[in-house]
């Protein structure tokens, strides 16, 4: 009997569509509000708010020291969670109200607060929020190595994930576009600010709904006995694969934190032109790449996917810093869905090093990986976010404070410049950077092959042993 339930459990879990539907709905959630965090962020505190570059930038750095304690420990804490309920759901459940709390309080900063009272508030403010987004984030993406074992169903809840994540992408800029302040002289933030509230509480209640449906396996959490914490870090800094893809994952990040903190720049000062036509030529090819990947994948694996798109988006951000204005569109469009592999086969890739390192510790520890790859990755967003003032103010480009409250177009080159390289330049050299370095990422071909049929062969023998103790008691 064990024997069977053994022989069962070692086939790769599938899932049903509707499924993978529910699954994509807290990408959704967390995507909404992280891009509008990341689009509204520094144009809000900068540009709208005055804050200067200096306040921003030591945010920045106390911000990036608090991500290097908060994912690594949040990470330990959910892989050695023992509870009837599961090690992850519960705490992506409850947590989500104070997502949606903490993001809101990040944009009701005292306009009148002076520059201490400001960096005072958004400090507190990003502080609290990245608390409450690490643990869900953390937890959403260790829940995707667990559920199954195929690259290709992995890859398939992945597509949802990134589908309904482009979506809430897509709303994070649209909806800041449709309520921030426009060119008149001291405009009202109380629009913009509502609709904050109003994205905090979506975006909150999308996540809830996901963990009504999505079941964690309980072999991986009744089953697995947690590892001590000198021996779970030793594991983890001694796995070259996660080691080079969390190496790759920084330029991701950084390349993604620089787009996303340029496009309303992009829009205002250099095309000119509605935000909205900037983020068409971005997410349109994006979304079409995304399910493509799947036959990229299937073609060069999940590891040669991912450095092919990489080196298409190179090339597109590269060139905005060199092409006539005209071309610009051409270049975020082409970049749009070269950003396909890191928006989808990243996660892909993280569950294959969790494989591997199941195979040398006996215990799935998701929350490990994915805690320490932000403990080392999540600074790239703190170094975009001081980069873009720091940049913006060397290259002389004026602000609406520094404008009586009023939109400043007529930037002199310099300024366009700069805000060319940050979207484009930077960005670039990022993703060829990342290229480069998966060209030592180990698993891939007959080497994986052989660990996927042993770890399928180790899921069967935990069902089994589950049985017998269910069977005991």
């Amino acid at each position: 009997m064990a024997q069977d339930a053994q022989a069962a459990a070692a086939q790769p879990v599938r899932h049903s569509p509707s499924y993978k539907v529910v699954w994509g709905l807290a990408a959704l959630g967390t995507s909404l509000i992280s891009g509008t965090y990341g689009a509204l962020l520094p144009i809000f505190y900068q540009d709208y708010l005055g804050l200067q570059a200096r306040w921003i930038g030591i945010a920045s750095v106390i911000y990036a020291v608090w991500n290097a304690v908060n994912d690594p420990l949040f990470g330990y804490i959910t892989d050695s969670t023992r509870s009837k309920r599961g090690r992850r759901i519960p705490y992506m459940r409850f947590t989500a109200p104070f997502l949606a709390l903490t993001f809101i309080l990040v944009w009701f900063a005292p306009p009148q607060a002076g520059q201490t009272g400001l960096f005072v508030w958004m400090l507190v403010a990003m502080l609290l929020y990245d608390t409450a987004y690490t643990m869900i984030g953390l937890v959403y993406s260790a829940l995707l190595p667990e559920v199954t074992e195929s690259d290709a169903e992995r890859n398939a809840l992945q597509i949802s994930s990134s589908l309904f994540a482009l979506l809430g992408m897509i709303l994070g800029f649209v909806i800041p576009e449709l309520f921030r302040p426009g060119a008149e002289a001291s405009p009202s933030l109380l629009p913009l600010r509502l609709s904050m509230v109003a994205v905090g509480l979506i975006g909150a209640a999308c996540v809830v709904l996901t963990t009504l449906r999505v079941k964690e396996r309980p072999e991986f959490y009744l089953i697995d006995e947690p590892l001590p914490l000198g021996a779970a870090l030793r594991y983890t800094f001694t796995s070259r694969p996660f080691l080079v893809l969390v190496a790759q994952n920084f330029m991701s990040i950084l390349m993604q934190a620089l787009i996303l903190g340029m496009v309303f720049y992009v829009a205002d000062y250099v095309l000119q032109m509605s935000s909205m036509i900037l983020i068409a030529c971005v997410f349109v090819p994006l979304i079409i790449g995304v399910p493509l990947t799947t036959l990229i994948r299937r073609r060069l694996g999940v590891v040669g996917a991912q450095q092919l798109l990489l080196l298409i988006a190179d090339v597109a951000l590269l060139l905005i810093a060199v092409v006539p204005d005209s071309l610009i569109l051409a270049c975020l469009a082409l970049a749009g869905f070269g950003l396909a592999g890191p928006q989808t086969l990243t996660n892909v890739l993280f569950a294959q090093v969790a494989d591997e390192d199941e195979l040398r510790s006996g215990v799935r520890r998701e929350g490990a990986f994915f805690g320490v790859n932000a403990l080392l990755t999540k600074p790239a967003q703190s170094v975009a976010l001081a980069l873009i003032p720091a940049v913006l103010e060397s290259a002389e480009f004026v602000t609406r404070e520094a404008n009586q409250g009023r939109i400043f177009l007529d930037q002199p080159a310099s300024a366009i410049f700069g805000i060319k390289a940050l979207i484009g330049l930077i960005p670039g050299v990022a993703l060829i950077l990342g290229a480069i370095i998966l060209i030592w990422f180990p698993l891939r071909g007959a080497h994986l092959a052989r660990m996927q049929e042993q770890v399928l062969a180790l899921h069967g023998k935990k069902h089994a042993q589950l049985e017998r103790r269910r069977g005991d008691d």
